[in-house]
């Protein structure tokens, strides 16, 4: 570290302590953000609850100009902005479905140096306009997050992920920092040559997570066995499912056991997600049934467990949706339940991932007629896409037809983004002396155009979220008639307006052609196939390997050697040095019962390296023979 980045990292402290209210870095969060601050590239690999986000947002409030940040979620870039805004940051997200004008508005903030962190899609940064646009902001870094999209080698690739290095053609002296949480050792060397490192300098934080134990089992009443470890433990958790369906299906089975349960999905309207995952944050739920659309960007760090009910599709999932757990560094487990049936659910699964060519082009052809798309027209038009009613009309199976687009979009004839919340919006287009004149002309329009006014600020300025619900409150009248009067004052060219929508937007990245002209290339078909075969083999291989400690493997997965056994996984306590732990079992108890009164969970939890199945058996031999009781306070309290 230069002496001039020495001097410069003690306002990285001050930035963390003021915005965070952190009086330190994590391990290597200070080298990363260093790095940048030295202008350098760099590539940060930290596994799940490693802190990226902080590595790219201190350097952008010490540093002159706009960091751009490059990420393909656009929950992730909604939640990280709103986490921002609490804390007073200055930051925008350009998403789509926004209008012209608002994009207008932010990059002539971002010209003016109001703003600090600019959020945006790969698909907008590889947009001519929009490369036109940045030209004249003063870009302090790019920070490419989930970077791993960028490589055909990796689990999740995006192909507008190619295109930032020729975004970072226009401005060669700024540097990037790219961030990922998982990546094997060929994605990593891929990711520094897609962005045209200069030198290769990678970041990493062991994958080792030495307080979360991964537990397999091979059961068939996988529902039992889930009600039975919950009650067993004490704390919040996660349980992921695979289908929408199954989330209520099993919250609803915890509530009857009198366990605090809720479910969540990508189909819930957005109010219902918020609340739901608000209660659960605040621990108003103990429990959160979900598919794996849930818990990217939370960072809730008291999650004791983390339950996988079926198989996730590769083991980047796997170790994304496990990492969730233990954040806090404290002791938690990550269990899977699996049957020979998930096995085969899971290979029919990664097949029909890549549907036959003949399907995929009849996919093609449909949507260009749902859409009413002529030949040679198209591009770059995004459409509102209900992807159940499509495949309804034209009698296609949801999952395959999806899997479909996905292979479309690989080779970039089109963009899906996922379901969000986008909110109404408003903007006065006109000055004070036009609206005060358009008021007279109209007085029925007067009360409503003053309240409109007087419950929201900025609206000469820019765009203004809405609510027109509320708005019909104020107004004591109904949410249409708000409706109606903001569409009038549209179409007479006093405001533009935006209505709220939450649905997924597809857009045509080329022009629609005819569909024996539609290509299918090996690498995006054939060879990624394979790859995504040989990822679901993994995450079999891994189940069913009951003879390596579960960190081994998933450290060897990802590149790390190690041959130091986590001691709390269920292949180390199967091993030998824990398959008579009766001794040393019972000399501990004694210790902690001996030294006051504790209730079975804390007990367990203090005796994490032992197998709960040992624990209950030994506290059982014990009340039965009268060496310890349950006390008024339902405590277990030595008595012999």
């Amino acid at each position: 570290m230069s002496k001039s980045t020495s001097i410069n990292f003690q306002k990285a402290y001050k930035v963390l302590k003021h915005y965070w209210g952190y009086d330190s870095f994590r391990t290597p969060q200070e080298s990363i953000i260093s790095n940048v601050l030295e202008k350098h590239d760099g590539l940060a690999l930290l596994p799940t609850g490693g802190g990226k986000s902080i590595c790219f947002q201190v350097p952008a409030l010490m540093m002159q100009g706009t960091c751009l940040v490059v990420s393909p979620l656009i929950a992730l870039m909604k939640d990280q902005v709103l986490n921002l805004r609490k804390r007073k940051v200055n930051v925008q997200a350009i998403i789509a479905g926004m209008h012209r004008q608002e994009i207008e508005t932010i990059i002539d903030n971002c010209k003016a140096g109001k703003v600090k962190l600019l959020y945006l899609s790969p698909e907008r940064l590889s947009s001519e306009l929009m490369r036109e646009r940045l030209r004249e902001v003063n870009i302090s870094f790019i920070a490419v997050d989930e970077a791993h999209c960028i490589s055909q080698w990796g689990y999740d690739f995006r192909p507008p992920y190619l295109q930032i290095s020729e975004f970072r053609a226009l401005h060669p002296e700024v540097p990037i920092m790219a961030l990922t949480a998982t990546a094997t050792p060929k994605v990593v060397v891929d990711i520094q040559e897609k962005l045209q490192f200069k030198v290769q300098r990678v970041f990493k934080k062991s994958f080792l997570r030495p307080n979360l134990a991964y537990k397999v089992f091979f059961e068939e009443n996988k529902w039992n066995q889930l009600v039975s470890k919950i009650k067993q433990t004490n704390g919040s958790g996660i349980v992921y499912t695979r289908s929408r369906k199954l989330t209520k299906e099993i919250a609803q089975y915890l509530l009857k056991q009198n366990i605090s349960a809720d479910f969540y999905h990508a189909g819930l309207t957005p109010q219902e997600r918020d609340a739901k995952q608000k209660a659960w944050i605040e621990n108003k739920t103990r429990i959160i049934c979900a598919t794996n659309a849930f818990g990217m960007g939370i960072d809730k760090p008291d999650v004791r467990w983390v339950y996988h009910m079926h198989l996730p599709e590769n083991l980047e999932s796997y170790f994304q949706e496990a990492g969730r757990g233990g954040r806090d560094l404290k002791h938690a487990e990550a269990i899977t339940f699996y049957e020979n049936k998930d096995i085969e659910l899971l290979e029919k699964r990664a097949e029909q991932a890549f549907p036959p060519k003949k399907y995929i082009k009849s996919v093609y052809t449909a949507l260009g007629n749902y859409f009413q798309l002529p030949i040679g027209s198209g591009e770059e038009q995004a459409f509102e896409f209900d992807i159940e009613a499509f495949a309804k009309r034209y009698n296609f199976h949801p999952a395959e037809c999806f899997s479909a687009l996905k292979v479309l979009e690989k080779d970039e004839y089109l963009a899906l983004t996922e379901p969000f919340d986008m909110k109404s919006r408003v903007m006065i287009k006109v000055n004070y002396t036009q609206l005060y004149e358009i008021q007279l002309k109209n007085p029925k329009l007067e009360h409503f155009i003053k309240t409109l006014l007087r419950n929201y600020s900025g609206l000469f300025d820019g765009f203004v979220k809405i609510r027109e619900d509320k708005l019909a409150f104020t107004l004591k009248t109904e949410t249409d008639k708000v409706i109606k009067s903001l569409s009038y004052l549209a179409s007479i060219g006093v405001i533009d307006y935006i209505k709220s929508t939450n649905q997924p937007q597809i857009t045509f990245t080329k022009e629609r052609i005819p569909t024996e002209n539609l290509i299918l290339t090996k690498e995006n078909y054939e060879k990624r196939k394979k790859r995504h075969l040989e990822r679901a083999k993994a995450i079999v291989n891994f189940l069913q390997n009951d003879n390596i400690c579960r960190s081994i493997q998933l450290l060897k997965y990802f590149g790390e050697t190690s041959d130091h056994k986590c001691g709390v996984c269920d292949v180390c306590l199967k091993s030998k040095a824990y398959k008579n732990p009766d001794d040393a079992l019972k000399e501990q108890m004694r210790k902690i019962l001996l030294h006051k009164p504790i209730n079975i969970q804390d007990l367990a939890h203090q005796l994490d390296q032992f197998p709960e199945d040992e624990i209950l058996k030994v506290i059982n031999y014990w009340i039965q023979n009268g060496f310890v009781h349950y006390n008024n306070s339902q405590k277990l309290s030595w008595i012999a």
